[in-house]
Formats: C-alpha cells, sequence, structure tokens
C-alpha cells in the first residue's frame, strides 16, 4: 500500500463520512416534526420505546443522534429514564439498516432490474437529481431532499473511492499478519471501540469494515469481535453529551453504554468457546459485504433479545452508577443538547413561552387585582412574576437565536422568529403590571383617591383590558382561533376608551373635580392599560403570521378579516359593552 493509497483511503473517508453527516441531517429537518408526533406518543410502554427508537433511528440513519437527543429529552424533563431505555435499545437496532444499504453495493448478477439496485447504478441519477433540486427548486421540502440524494450519492463515492484503495491490500504481508493479531477477540473489540469512539459513528466504522471485507480476506471471527467494540465505541457521543447534564441525564448516557458493554461481553463469552472448541465452518469463512451486516444486525437483536426484557437491571445499573441525591433535581428547562434536533428545540421553547405567557398575564391581572384588594403578599408576588418572567426572556431570548445558528426548516425558523417577538410582548405585559402596582402604591402613599365617576371608568378598561387578556391567552396557549378573532376588534375600543377617558379627565380637572397630582397616576394607569391591549394585539398578529404556514386557520381568519361587516359589529358590541 502506497502514500498515494494511503491519501486516497483517507479522501475516500472523508468523503463517506461527510455525504453521511449530509443525508443525516437533511433526514433530521425533514423528519423534524413527525419526530415530534411520534415522542407525543411515548409511554412508559418499553415495547412502545423499542419500536419507537428503532423507527427515528432508521428514519435518521444514526443512533448517536438518536441517544443524544434522548439524553437532552431526559435532561429537560421531556422523557422519563425509564422511558428513554426502549428508545435507547431500539435506536440501537435501527442503525443497523445502514449497513444492509451500503452491502447493496456487492450485487452481482446480468439481469437488468438486478442490476439497478447497486449503487454504482442509481448514485449517478441520485446525485443529477439531488442537485438540481437543491440548486434550482425553492421550496425547502424539495431542497431537503436534494441533500439527501447528494448526501447518500457522496457517501456512496467515498466508498467507492476507500475500496479503489484498499483493493489490493489483502496480498501486503503486513496486513495479512495484522489480521492475524485479530484473531484475538479481546483486541478486536478494541480496535473497534477505539475506531468507532475516533469517528463517533457505528454505522461509518461498520460500513469501513464491510469494505475492507469486501476487498480483503477477512474471517467472519475476525469480524465479530471488531463489531461487537464498535457497539461500545458508539456510547462516546452519548457519553459526551451527557457532561453537564442532570443526573437523569447522564443515567440515560449510561443506560445505552451498559446496554452495549454487557451485551458485548455475554455474546463474547459465548463466541469465543464457539470459536476455539466448537469447530463451526461458519467462523472461518471470509467475510464479505453482506455477511458483515448480516452479523451485525444478528448481534444486535441477540442483545435486545438478552437485554429488553431486564430493562429494569439497566434503569438500576445507572442509578447505582449515579445516586440518587436526597434533595430532588430540577430538569433543564431549555437544553442546548436539542438543538440537535431543531424542531424539537423550536417545540420546546414554545412549551416554555407558553409557561412565560401565563407568568405575565397572571401578573397583569394580579395587579388589576389591586385596585379592590391590595395586600403587601399580592404587591410582592407581582414583583416576583415580573422578576420570572424578564427570566424566561433572558433565557429563551438567548436560546432561541443560538439556534438560528443550525439548519433549520423554514417552517421552524419561522415560529422561532415568532416566539422571539411574542417573548418580548410577554415580558412587556408583566411590565406594566409592575407599574400598575407602583401607581396604586403611589395612590396609597399619598393618601390620594379618585372620584367615584373616575372610579367606574377606570374599572370599565380594567374589565375590557382583563377580557383582551384573556383572548390572548386561549390564542396563544389554548390556539383558540375564535379568541383571536375577538382580539383587534376589542384593542380598537380600548384605543377609544383611552382617549374618552382622558378626555373625560381633563373636563373634571377644569370643573375641580380632581387633582393635578391624581391626574398624573390617572394618565399613567390608563395609558398601561391601553399599552397591554396593544401588545395583545402585537401576539394576536404574530399568530395570525404564523398561520400562514396552515392554510386552514389562515383561511378561517382571512374570511373574518374580510367581512368588514362582521369585524365591524365585533366593534360595535365592545363600544356598547364597554361604554362610559
Amino acid at each position: 500500500m502506497t502514500i498515494f493509497d494511503a491519501l486516497t483511503m483517507i479522501g475516500g473517508l472523508c468523503l463517506f463520512l461527510f455525504g453521511m453527516n449530509v443525508m443525516g441531517q437533511a433526514l433530521e429537518v425533514s423528519a423534524g416534526r413527525n419526530l415530534r408526533n411520534i415522542l407525543a406518543k411515548l409511554t412508559n410502554n418499553i415495547s412502545i420505546g423499542f419500536f419507537t427508537g428503532l423507527i427515528i433511528t432508521m428514519v435518521i440513519q444514526s443512533s448517536s443522534a438518536t441517544t443524544v437527543m434522548v439524553v437532552g429529552f431526559v435532561n429537560s424533563g421531556l422523557l422519563t429514564l425509564k422511558q428513554s431505555i426502549g428508545v435507547i435499545i431500539g435506536a440501537n437496532v435501527g442503525t443497523t439498516v445502514t449497513a444492509w444499504i451500503l452491502s447493496l453495493q456487492q450485487i452481482n448478477g446480468e439481469i437488468f432490474w438486478l442490476k439497478l439496485l447497486k449503487p454504482s447504478a442509481f448514485t449517478p441519477v441520485l446525485a443529477v437529481i439531488g442537485i438540481f433540486l437543491f440548486m434550482f427548486c425553492k421550496g425547502e421540502k424539495k431542497k431537503n431532499i436534494g441533500l439527501i440524494f447528494l448526501g447518500f450519492a457522496t457517501l456512496m463515492t467515498g466508498m467507492d473511492t476507500m475500496s479503489s484503495a484498499v483493493e489490493h491490500i489483502g496480498e501486503q504481508q503486513w496486513f495479512i499478519d495484522l489480521l492475524v493479531l485479530f484473531e484475538n477477540p479481546l483486541l478486536g473489540i478494541l480496535v473497534g471501540t477505539l475506531l468507532t469512539a475516533l469517528i463517533q459513528s457505528s454505522s461509518a466504522s461498520v460500513g469501513i469494515l464491510q469494505i475492507f471485507a469486501n476487498s480483503t480476506p477477512i474471517s467472519i471471527a475476525t469480524c465479530i469481535p471488531i463489531i461487537l467494540g464498535m457497539n461500545i465505541g458508539t456510547c462516546i457521543t452519548a457519553m459526551l453529551s451527557s457532561i453537564g447534564a442532570t443526573k437523569n441525564g447522564k443515567r440515560a448516557a449510561y443506560v445505552h453504554l451498559s446496554f452495549n458493554i454487557i451485551g458485548t461481553f455475554v455474546l463474547i463469552a459465548i463466541f469465543w468457546p464457539l470459536k476455539s472448541f466448537g469447530n463451526i465452518e461458519f467462523f472461518s469463512q471470509n467475510a464479505n459485504m453482506w455477511t458483515v451486516a448480516a452479523c451485525h444486525t444478528v448481534l444486535k437483536i441477540a442483545c435486545t433479545l438478552l437485554l429488553l426484557p431486564s430493562a429494569g437491571l439497566l434503569e438500576k445499573i445507572s442509578y447505582w452508577l449515579i445516586p440518587l441525591d436526597e434533595t430532588p433535581e430540577q430538569a433543564v428547562v431549555l437544553d442546548e443538547r436539542l438543538f440537535a434536533t431543531p424542531s424539537i428545540a423550536i417545540e420546546r421553547s414554545r412549551e416554555v413561552t407558553v409557561d412565560m405567557a401565563n407568568c405575565a398575564i397572571k401578573t397583569l391581572t394580579d395587579s388589576l387585582d389591586l385596585f379592590d384588594n391590595y395586600t403587601p403578599e399580592l404587591a410582592q408576588a407581582i414583583r416576583d412574576g415580573e422578576e420570572k418572567t424578564d427570566k424566561y426572556e433572558d433565557a429563551l431570548g438567548s436560546y432561541l437565536v443560538k439556534l438560528s445558528n443550525y439548519k433549520i426548516s423554514a417552517s421552524d425558523s419561522a415560529e422561532a422568529a415568532m416566539l422571539l417577538k411574542l417573548i418580548g410582548d410577554f415580558e412587556r405585559i408583566s411590565d406594566h403590571g409592575v407599574n400598575i402596582l407602583e401607581a396604586v402604591e403611589e395612590l396609597r402613599e399619598k393618601k390620594l383617591s379618585f372620584s367615584e365617576e373616575a372610579r367606574k371608568e377606570i374599572s370599565v378598561m380594567i374589565n375590557a383590558t382583563r377580557e383582551v387578556l384573556e383572548y390572548a391567552s386561549k390564542a396563544f396557549v389554548d390556539g383558540d382561533i375564535e379568541a383571536l378573532a375577538e382580539i383587534s376588534p376589542l384593542e380598537q375600543v380600548i384605543d377609544v376608551l383611552k382617549e374618552t377617558l382622558r378626555s373625560n379627565h381633563i373636563a373634571r380637572l377644569q370643573k375641580g373635580n380632581c387633582s393635578i397630582e391624581v391626574g398624573f397616576v390617572w394618565s399613567d394607569l390608563i395609558t398601561d392599560l391601553e399599552r397591554t391591549s396593544d401588545h395583545c394585539s402585537n401576539i394576536a398578529g404574530c399568530l395570525i403570521d404564523l398561520s400562514n404556514l396552515d392554510m386552514n386557520i389562515h383561511e378561517h381568519l382571512r374570511a373574518i378579516k374580510s367581512d368588514d361587516n362582521t369585524y365591524k359589529k365585533k366593534v360595535s358590541f365592545y363600544t356598547e359593552k364597554y361604554a362610559v
């Protein structure tokens, strides 16, 4: 093997890994929203978890990506440790699909339809289709499909390049001597572990083994320990991901590691005596791409049959390695590990934004209660609510900005932009709650009060503000389309109400029924109430913009908006309801 062969081998490996990465990322983006739905249905049933992990990994073609995703979910509290075990085991089996796809390279025969199954026949076609979709189509789905095809074509080109580089390596004496060393199962496990830990992909390392098996005289007995070692090496990605995670997140990574280590050493304990004393001809046969894929699959299924019924044991081992604390640990609300699956990170951001919305709206509505029921405890609760809302805004803002640096779909990007706008509006709503609190406290400290007429007027505007807040909450938190349609006409009425109350107050000042000092507080209060309704209108606007992605909702809202008579009736209804 010359230096040029070595460079060709390295170049082919780079193409192979790059193609696998591009294809995997495009598959994740394409499948992102479906992953949400699959995970939402996950239960404590270990079998359902197993098939969930199996399906996800078959789709995204990476058990490492699935297990890192699971560590992030457990760390964020989206999954329990028990739920994660089945998913992790399923991911280990799902990763074997890649090896079978790569094995198509070894198809031989003169039959036309059989030749079409060989990657060398259809890879150029996929590359042409892929580059056309990626460069000339505007739809994001089409571009993603193009990337999937291009990634696969690059992957197969890398395989062909590596195959040509090692075509004659089996004739080299040093390589033959190396194969003799690898007949020691423990050394084979070590090599498989180190190789996979280095490239952080068991699919890629098994693919490399398939290339060597196709070009060199490697026995099946030599391949089996290497494959088992690769199963251990693939755990490095999840272990690295668990650094800085909660204890439950770390336990999920240890479940993955325990599954593969226990499975490897149980199977090697069966394999070694059979190889040494069983005189089984199968083990001495030369491996090829098909037999490597078959061994990979059979070993994974054997581990699953062995350990899936003992999932409770894996959970106990993880608790033994990471003991329980006396004080319960809080899950990480926004975990950057979820960036590996942006659609899930967006969904988590929305859930946290819902929590923020509830906190902000409660802060504002509590402040409206101060006029009739002021207590120091309620005042402190309002300040605490505003402070908590600020923390939500900081955390969500940073998280969404970081997420925007990742490759995400157009719909997820639109939702991230919407959430960034929404958190600003919710934060301002909580600020207005504190402003109202300070206005009420100023009245109490200075022993000032509104006239009876003024109290009635402010009460009307408070009730209107309560209602628009309720509609905003229903629209965002509950997804109520009908509530969304009520916000704009009610906000318009509140704008008019503010000007009416301002004019009425000026009239009272002129008559001497109100003092200038009370007038300043009055002006601040009605401004805070009116701006609260403005933020509710902004929230409605964001939700309507996002509804363009859902044509059913969009058509419904457009019908309401285009029906000028309906809109006027709503304005008229609220004008009458909140007349002063």
